[in-house]
């Protein structure tokens, strides 16, 4: 928004930058963030130097930032903020109440990690099972799908379907939606088809969502590693389809269309997929037999190196660090560590990168003879129950909050009718 000139004769109190910034709580750089969203306007201050504002927009627009202190806010540079106590993110950790999460995934099971993330109190051995009856109906849903069908696609029907065979999803009361909870996930997990005849139906989740990605029977510490996998993953702050699954539950939505709406954003390349294009890289660097020269033809087509970096983590991701310790015990996954590592080396040559956790789940598939679609099933079971927990927050919350305020740049009206 371009700034106003001053009407002839005004007698509003107009206050400096520094001063709207310290009335809203933020760094002077961020004020204008708000004036490029149309919600505060600005003029040049007499002579040109600064802008000015108008206290009675500037005040207006801190009560509400106060009183939606709960809900969405502008934070430092802009962004949308939600106040949540489920995960932090700080100096390359990240805590699951604040409990450091990979000790939690290194000492607990995935269910545990969940249940720890719903209601702050730890179940140990806990499993969760599905009714004969959900998982039947989610099991003739996903067959009815073409063969081509993608895992998320899969797990998008069946989350509709064991909908709608809940006459009760509608009920958001705190127990109910727990309860939801612990029979959605293992429904969406047991109505996937396995990959070999002898499958698990029963019995921790890992092993039961091992029979659906790989067709070689699975060692002890293999599902150790599939299990910490979903534990890491349960999580990571406010992702795109977090965001989207707290949108649904502000409007009220019921715990499986929550899901169902992140399920909706978590299949895009830059989020849940994205560790399929580090498992088709790291397949490709083991049959050249080293990086660079699949490194090179990456960046010459413009492509950016899949799963390097992280934006909220200056140093390795704290989930892939946790995830290779465990597949160093693995002697099968031993070449397709030291490819890892020769992607890493290979492309930090000049900038520092490290490893994220798309690189570690490429590892845990492709060294486990899972499909590239893999470590996209896995993201998406594990963060179910992370969805889960932000649903239940938001569901406490005043409803309808998650609704930003658009700033039309269209032409202004009145325009003429088109011919």
């Amino acid at each position: 928004m371009r700034d106003q000139e001053p009407a002839p004769g005004s007698a509003e109190r107009r206050l400096s930058t520094r001063e709207t910034a310290e009335l809203l709580g933020v760094k002077p750089e961020t004020v204008y963030a708000y004036v490029s969203r149309g919600q505060l306007s600005s003029r040049r201050a007499p002579g040109g130097r600064g802008s000015t504002f108008d206290a009675r927009e500037v005040e207006t627009l801190a009560r509400r930032n106060r009183r939606e202190g709960g809900g969405g806010s502008a934070a430092p540079g802009g962004e949308l903020s939600v106040r949540t106590r489920i995960t932090l993110i700080e100096k390359d950790r990240y805590y699951f109440r604040g409990v450091d999460a990979t000790a939690l995934a290194a000492r607990h099971t995935y269910e545990e990690v969940a249940e720890w993330l719903w209601t702050g109190r730890l179940r140990p051995g806990v499993t969760f099972t599905a009714p004969a009856a959900s998982v039947a109906v989610a099991r003739r849903a996903v067959h009815a799908l073409p063969e081509h069908a993608g895992p998320t696609d899969r797990l998008r029907v069946a989350a509709i379907a064991a909908a709608a065979a809940d006459p009760l999803r509608f009920d958001l009361s705190e127990d109910a939606v727990l309860g939801t909870a612990r029979i959605l996930i293992p429904t969406l997990v047991t109505a996937l088809p396995p990959v070999m005849g002898d499958h698990h139906d029963e019995g921790p989740l890992a092993h039961r969502l091992w029979a659906r990605l790989s067709g070689r029977p699975a060692d002890d510490v293999s599902l150790r590693a599939l299990d910490t996998a979903l534990a890491l993953l349960v999580d990571h702050d406010l992702a795109a389809s977090t965001l989207a699954v707290r949108v649904a539950a502000s409007a009220r939505a019921h715990a499986y269309a929550a899901v169902s709406a992140g399920l909706g954003v978590i299949e895009g390349p830059l989020h849940g997929a994205a560790s399929g294009l580090a498992h088709r890289l790291l397949l490709e660097v083991l049959d050249r037999g080293s990086a660079g020269p699949v490194i090179a033809e990456e960046l010459r087509d413009g492509r950016r190196i899949p799963g390097l970096g992280h934006r909220l983590y200056t140093g390795e991701d704290p989930r892939a660090r946790a995830l290779f310790e465990i597949l160093e015990g693995i002697p099968g996954a031993a070449p397709a560590l030291a490819a890892a590592r020769d992607i890493e080396v290979t492309a930090a040559r000049h900038t520092p990168l490290h490893a994220n956790v798309d690189l570690a789940l490429a590892v845990l598939t492709a060294s486990s003879g899972m499909s590239y679609t893999a470590g996209e099933t896995i993201f998406a079971v594990a963060r179910t129950a992370g969805w889960i927990a932000h649903a239940l927050e938001e569901y406490g919350e005043r409803p309808l909050r998650m609704r930003p305020s658009g700033h039309y740049v269209g032409p202004r009206p009145p325009q003429p009718l088109p011919e």
